[in-house]
């Protein structure tokens, strides 16, 4: 590792999503962004639905989708440990509008057989990988 880098590890059930040197990371933590260099003091933090936005070894600026979890901080290595993820490069910009427009059309509607907490958190998902894709309008 550089000295300007750490360790940024993305863990899903399924997979290692991302295993990368860092130079910064921007984590949605529940009580607002979370930024992260070099040498962070330990720290937990739960994440809510949003996107990581991390900046590689090159500087390049990249994006994922989390959908939630939690973020471990500790001697140098970031950890986050999330249900799913997904680079913004892989996300099916079309799915992801399409699923957006459902959970929008299940909460207009004032059904009481439809889980509005569920429609809620499909419409948070689908809204965090249309911005990690760079393809939210409005």
């Amino acid at each position: 590792m550089s000295e300007s880098t750490f360790m940024l590890e993305v863990v899903t059930p399924e997979r290692i999503v991302l295993r990368d040197e860092v130079q910064l990371a921007v984590f949605p933590a529940v009580e607002g962004e979370l930024g992260v260099m070099k040498n962070h003091a330990p720290l937990v933090a739960a994440l809510n639905i949003g996107v990581l936005r991390y900046k590689n070894q090159d500087g390049t600026q990249r994006k994922m989708a989390l959908s939630g979890g939690f973020v471990e901080i500790l001697d140098n290595v970031a950890r986050v440990l999330a249900e799913t993820a997904e680079h913004a490069d892989h996300i099916d910009i079309a799915r992801a509008k399409a699923a957006k427009e459902r959970a929008e059309r299940r909460l207009a509607q004032r059904d009481e057989t439809i889980s509005h907490i569920r429609a809620e958190a499909a419409l948070k998902r689908a809204i965090a990988r249309l911005k990690a894709a760079d393809a939210l309008e409005g």
